[in-house]
């Protein structure tokens, strides 16, 4: 393999969950098959497996967790794995997507043989496994600037990797001129008060559907604080909490609400805004991070984080305007999304760092 050129390369790749039906990580799937059509072969080592829909070239092994198997069980199948694929083949890189403690594990024997190692992480949380992991990789890769909290001396920002060609706009003209639309998990960092209380000051003919679940014992009584909240201002007939879906049913979703609203804070690079862009709908956001992406309707679309009045100022500015002007606006999100966070521009960034560490060995 020429330096330069990774059509021949044979990847290894760490992921946490590989299941096209996750809730939450099914996009693991798309982001494995863009890298497969520009590489040789994938062996994907994963924490969790699900139902494995993936090109040919790709194969997966997983280390038991859907099976119940302990933590040091899971360890010993991860070398397992790990040097079963480097006896059989020669790898040219290893791509460790939210697997920092398989970049920890793994790092060490991977550059006792001279493969690079790139590790994508977005997330505020510092833990020791990522610290760790960060010592072991060659390059870290994050969304956005923020998303990684740790030491910048080996990170590449290079977008979040939206798949634009199952998140599309709709092409039957049938959305809801109703409906705000807020996608994601029922935890406290999605800031769901603030939603409501901006809601509470809106016209009655507007409906919140809020579209998550919960993950424990936290969650559920965060959900009891919400419908407590919406009890007190008297607008739980203008709210519903519906079940999460596969991801590839939620761009109906985002084609047929109205708006959608993300108020996930800064430091966190939350994939629901861009896809709910990508289908073209208007999407406010919290998180200043997204100015780049928000582009020309930054000041239309940024609301302060925790500031119910100012997200309710610029939902009543976005909701009064007309449904072509509303259409215009989604249409240069989905652009903006194209230009900076497609999936295909993720998977050539992924290589293109991949093959630098390559070249320079």
């Amino acid at each position: 393999m020429k330096n330069g050129d990774m059509t021949h390369a044979r990847l290894l790749l760490f992921n946490l969950a590989t299941d096209v039906n996750h809730p939450i990580l099914g996009f693991t799937t798309q982001w494995i098959s863009a890298l497969a059509g520009r590489v040789a072969s994938i062996d994907v080592i994963t924490m969790l497996a699900g139902e494995i829909a993936v090109p040919d070239n790709v194969r997966v092994h997983a280390v038991g967790k859907e099976l119940g198997y302990s933590e040091p069980r899971r360890v010993v199948e991860f070398y397992r794995h790990l040097f079963g694929i480097l006896g059989r083949q020669k790898i040219d890189g290893c791509f460790s997507h939210m697997m920092q403690v398989f970049s920890a594990l793994g790092g060490p024997v991977l550059r006792a043989r001279g493969i690079p190692l790139v590790t994508w992480y977005a997330h505020p949380s510092l833990t020791l496994s990522l610290k760790l992991a960060h010592f072991a990789s060659n390059r870290m890769v994050t969304s956005l600037p923020t998303a990684y909290p740790y030491r910048k001396d080996k990170l590449t920002v290079i977008g979040q990797g939206i798949d634009t060609a199952l998140f599309t706009p709709a092409t039957d003209g049938n959305v809801r001129e109703d409906v705000i639309l807020c996608v994601g998990r029922l935890s406290r960092v999605k800031d769901h008060p603030t939603l409501i209380r901006a809601c509470a000051l809106l016209p009655e003919n507007f409906r919140l559907v809020i579209l998550g679940a919960t993950a424990g014992a936290p969650d559920e009584a965060y959900l009891a604080e919400l419908r407590k909240l919406l009890a007190e201002l008297k607008i739980g007939d203008r709210v519903v909490f519906e079940k999460p879906v596969p991801p590839t049913e939620l761009p109906a979703h985002f084609r047929s609400c109205t708006v959608h609203v993300n108020l996930t804070p800064a430091g966190f690079g939350d994939k629901v805004a861009w896809e709910a862009m990508s289908c073209g709908r208007p999407c406010l956001v919290a998180n200043a991070d997204f100015a780049e992406t928000l582009g020309d309707t930054r000041d239309a679309l940024l609301f302060k984080t925790g500031d119910s009045a100012d997200l309710a100022a610029k939902l009543t500015a976005v909701l009064a305007q007309t449904p072509a002007a509303r259409a215009a606006i989604g249409l240069y999100q989905r652009t903006q999304v194209e230009r900076l966070h497609s999936l295909p521009r993720l998977a050539d960034r992924v290589l293109a760092e991949i093959n630098q560490c390559r070249v320079r060995r």
